[in-house]
This record gives C-alpha cells, sequence and structure tokens, in this order.
C-alpha cells in the first residue's frame, strides 16, 4: 500500500497478538525470503512518516540480525529483488540516491552500522 519497489530491509511484520518479536522477525524471514536461521535483537526506534497517498506511520521498529549462508527463496509476492551487498555500497547508494530507499531503512541505517561494529568488536 506503500513503498513498492524501494530497498529496504530484509523483511518486515508485526508480531501476531502474543507472539515474541523474536519468534516473529524469524517466521517473516521464513515467509518472505524462505530463510530459516536464528536472529538476534539489535535495538528498536520510532519513526513517524506521511506518504503521498494520505496515509502516516508512526511505527516502534525493531530491528534483528541474522546470519545466513545460502541463498534465499523469496516469496515473489512479498519481495520483487534482492541482493546481496558490502554496507559500504548501501552507504553509498543512500547518499546518492536516497528515494530509493524506504523511509525506515533511511531512518535506521546509522544505528544499523554502529550495531554491525558492535558485533565487529565483540568477535
Amino acid at each position: 500500500y506503500h513503498s513498492a519497489g524501494l530497498w529496504t530491509n530484509t523483511c518486515c511484520s508485526h508480531p501476531r497478538p502474543g507472539e515474541d518479536t523474536a519468534l516473529a522477525a524469524r517466521r517473516r524471514l521464513w515467509e518472505e525470503m524462505g530463510i530459516d536461521t536464528a536472529v538476534e535483537h539489535r535495538f528498536h526506534f520510532i519513526y513517524r512518516a506521511p506518504f503521498g497517498n494520505g496515509l502516516t506511520e508512526h511505527e516502534l521498529d525493531h530491528v534483528f540480525f541474522a546470519v545466513h549462508a545460502g541463498e534465499p527463496s523469496p516469496d515473489p509476492t512479498e519481495a520483487s529483488a534482492w541482493r546481496w551487498v558490502r554496507p559500504e555500497v548501501v552507504t553509498d547508494e543512500l547518499a546518492n540516491d536516497p528515494e530509493a530507499f524506504t523511509v525506515w531503512f533511511r531512518a535506521c541505517w546509522n544505528e544499523v552500522l554502529r550495531h554491525r561494529e558492535l558485533l565487529r568488536d565483540r568477535a
């Protein structure tokens, strides 16, 4: 209903009533991308964005990280394209063409990078 055709995070959803957010993230990762792997909650953020169709989103989003070495098998009704790219490529593309990415992805990218560095330091 909005943001179709834009690059964004691997999957999105809302937990079912009573469902833990980590379980919801893992379920949707499987349903949307055919990836079955553990997820780790890293952070959450709130954003508010009006869209051209008259809708406004005001959401609390949880961000999870996961590791997967294989190829995804995306559900074509959920994902029109996918790609593996280095974070530096995403940062460059965000700087050069931010409108190619969803509002919420742009809102959290710097925090994603910060948590990625924290994980690298932990290893």
